[in-house]
């Protein structure tokens, strides 16, 4: 059996269908008013957004604009462009002094590559905190924008952007988002864009997972949609064993990531 890209395609009329229906019915369970959603110019957010503009209609969808001093500025227009778009209010909030200000607080000193890892948590987990401000203030459910290749790998900050009401893109897998993203009117330059968390200057998806994701997919096909073995999966796409391999092993290392805090059951 072999793996390429044809073997991620999806329906996409009925994967719309299936996603508008669960996000309605969503909200409407929870009492909520509408949703609140962290713009940040990427296709994972843009795709989300479009989505829940779709089930809910615009005036109950607010997007979060939440850059940096580094932050790309052709993210932030894309981010306002696709609000236009999709008819959507905006709020704008340049996060750079509350990252100071933890800075500050905690002693952290700018630049030391050892604690990147920690300070780019605290980035994620502010704009967490800024989400469910917005959340609390309108009677509104805070959207989680994260797809499947990255919450089974463990791509994601805990309590950071790991932290939502709800996730409706999660059962999608990247490559799967930039064609729903395509398909739904999200721009070219958005659908295609490199990812990024921009977490630090110069933050590229690529430094930090094993492959990128058009094989990456491939390989999380393999090993939790066919349930293929590590060995198969490899003769299946031409992926080393060893890159197979570490790719299990990042989701079995990310696992408390995905589930509630264990507690003592009585």
């Amino acid at each position: 059996m072999k793996l390429h890209k044809d073997s991620l395609k999806i329906d996409l009329e009925e994967a719309i269908r299936v996603t508008t229906k669960f996000i309605k019915n969503t909200v409407e369970d929870s009492g909520a008013s509408g949703v609140v959603i962290g713009l940040s110019g990427g296709v994972d957010s843009s795709l989300a957004a479009a989505l829940c503009v779709r089930a809910l209609g615009a005036e109950k969808v607010l997007g979060v604009l939440m850059p940096t001093d580094f932050t790309p500025k052709e993210d932030v227009e894309d981010a306002f462009e696709l609000a236009k778009i999709l008819g959507m209010r905006t709020e704008f909030v340049n996060v750079q002094d509350v990252v100071k200000a933890f800075s500050k607080s905690l002693g952290i000193i700018k630049d030391r590559v050892e604690l990147r890892a920690a300070t780019a948590n605290i980035l994620a987990r502010i704009r967490m905190v800024i989400l469910y401000y917005y959340a609390n203030v309108n009677g509104y459910l805070v959207v989680g924008t994260g797809d499947r290749s990255e919450a089974l790998i463990g791509y994601f900050t805990k309590y950071g952007d790991g932290a939502a009401d709800f996730f409706p893109i999660r059962h999608f897998y990247k490559t799967q988002v930039r064609e729903l993203a395509r398909y739904v009117g999200v721009p070219e330059k958005i659908a295609c864009k490199p990812s990024s968390p921009q977490l630090y200057p110069g933050h590229r998806v690529t430094d930090e997972i094993p492959i990128d994701y058009d094989q990456l997919d491939l390989v999380l096909a393999g090993l939790f949609d066919r349930k293929m073995t590590p060995t198969e999966v490899s003769e299946a796409t031409g992926i080393p064993l060893e890159t197979v391999t570490e790719v299990l092993n990042r989701y079995s290392k990310s696992g408390h990531k995905r589930v509630n805090p264990p507690v003592i059951e009585r």
